[in-house]
């Protein structure tokens, strides 16, 4: 099929894109990447007025680190640069890890993490890797602009906090703790495929071996990204054990999730994803933590 008829609008400028959202508002889309906006305007399933075409506005394609040590990222960012980039490996290399796992190469060649966590698919990696490294977004309009979390940002299946004039222009990723291990988990049916679970972790340990700080977040499982607080509070005052370990991603698979069944995998199946992968994320997001501390 075809898209239905609509006003392709190129700013050169983001106070242009912004001027063209205050028209259009509901009726106009930001196109980033396109890699999911084009497939469903292609089935008709959106018909927006208006096309609003940000790959004109070089300012949002900025990479930096701050002098905080945590970094600063432009919403149309490429996939591919985020898997590549020196900066990102050292600074958030949980963000290195996961990009492999997103689609193909010619998909990451051109999606933009402004275009993915906006996007709001549950089974998307970033929104939950976003979440999982704390991260906040500034959402700006022409008259002013706003911060949020990560955590806030999803409400619901495919919608977010997003005002219809609003465009998500930055990401801002703090630094992570000093003995921190991260790790990325997911199982899909083939590579490239939507995972049916997976699940990401950053640990902070402490020089005595005890974990202060643990994030667990879970891809696929509900309707946006699902953070295990009652798993992760279970694991913060302790020496992580296997037992402690499993116990986590057991409570975290059975009380925190809240999966459905689908084609492919009853919810009963993904609550056992949940657990398996759970565990096996911790343990490796412990290890790091252990190794970092060792230097």
């Amino acid at each position: 099929m075809k898209p239905a008829p609509f006003e392709y609008i190129a700013p050169a400028s983001l106070e242009e894109a912004l001027d063209a959202m205050q028209v259009h508002g509901y009726d106009g889309k930001l196109l980033a990447g396109g890699q999911s906006l084009i497939p469903v305007m292609n089935f008709r399933l959106a018909q927006p007025a208006a096309i609003i075409d940000l790959n004109g506005v070089t300012e949002l394609s900025d990479l930096d680190a701050d002098l905080a040590g945590g970094l600063r990222v432009g919403a149309m960012v490429r996939h591919s640069l985020l898997e590549h980039s020196e900066t990102i490996a050292q600074e958030a290399p949980l963000i290195s890890e996961v990009m492999p796992f997103i689609a193909h190469p010619q998909i990451r060649n051109r999606g933009t993490i402004g275009g993915s966590l906006v996007h709001a698919d549950p089974a998307a990696e970033l929104p939950v890797i976003m979440v999982t490294l704390e991260a906040q977004f500034r959402l700006q309009h022409r008259g002013g602009e706003r911060w949020i979390r990560a955590v806030d940002f999803y409400e619901s299946l495919f919608m977010t906090a997003l005002e219809p004039e609003e465009i998500l222009v930055e990401i801002a990723i703090p630094p992570q703790p000093a003995n921190s291990g991260y790790a990325f988990t997911e199982l899909a049916r083939r590579h490239g495929d939507y995972a049916q679970v997976g699940v990401a972790a950053v640990i902070t340990m402490d020089e005595s071996g005890v974990c202060r700080d643990a994030r667990l977040v879970f891809l696929n499982v509900g309707e946006i990204p699902t953070v295990a607080v009652k798993a992760a509070e279970m694991m913060v005052g302790e020496v992580p054990t296997l037992e402690l370990i499993s116990d986590a991603a057991e409570l975290a698979s059975r009380q925190e999730i809240d999966p459905m069944g689908d084609i492919h995998a009853t919810a009963d199946y993904k609550r056992h994803l949940a657990a398996v992968l759970g565990r096996r994320t911790l343990q490796r997001a412990i290890t790091r933590a252990e190794k970092s501390i060792q230097r």
